[in-house]
């Protein structure tokens, strides 16, 4: 820490660590034998939109990286009631390694191209036998997750949600502070 940071008592933003999106998959197979869960085979990237040709450029860049992938997933584009864009994957659910990769590289080239501040965070949907519904939420400023389980219009399970916390603690870097647990209500593919 510089002298000045620790005179102020302030600190830069934490770099993302989007490698751990490739530790999902072993984390989904502590999930699924700890709690039922398994993945929905969908997955998506939340991100604030920028105006101007250079991101539309690199928008249509991270379709054609998905395309070119293989197994060639569905790619979907959508806008929240917020404003914030949703780049929604789906592929095969006994694949989420092939799905990190695909989550992983819409990440990396919108952060490459200099849209990094932008991105909000990187949602993987699980669900279970009873038909309940579990977000793993990667919030990309922080390089942590939580899980989010939505039970109705604007009700979650937060027992649930720390289940996932204590459940996923050694697999995954797992978001501490609740207060940043935030509500992805409406998200695609949840």
């Amino acid at each position: 820490m510089g002298f000045w940071k620790a005179v102020t008592g302030r600190s830069g933003p934490v770099p993302a660590r989007l490698d751990s999106l490739f530790e999902v998959p072993s984390a989904a197979v502590i999930l699924q034998t700890e709690t039922g869960f398994v993945p929905s085979g969908t997955g998506s990237v939340c991100y604030r939109g920028a105006a101007g040709a250079a991101f539309a450029q690199t928008q249509q860049d991270v379709l054609d990286l998905l395309e070119a992938s293989s197994g060639t997933p569905e790619v979907e584009v959508t806008r929240d009631s917020f404003g914030f864009t949703w780049l929604t994957v789906t592929g095969d659910p006994a694949d989420p390694a092939g799905l990190c990769t695909d989550l992983h590289g819409v990440n990396t080239t919108l952060e490459s191209a200099g849209f990094g501040s932008g991105l909000l965070c990187t949602l993987i949907p699980f669900h279970d036998q009873a038909g309940r519904r579990l977000g793993l939420v990667y919030l990309y400023k922080q390089g942590t997750y939580y899980g989010f389980a939505p039970t109705g219009p604007q009700q979650r399970d937060n027992l649930l949600e720390l289940q996932v916390r204590d459940v996923l603690s050694q697999e995954l870097p797992m978001e501490q502070d609740l207060k940043r647990w935030l509500a992805v209500w409406d998200a695609p593919g949840l």
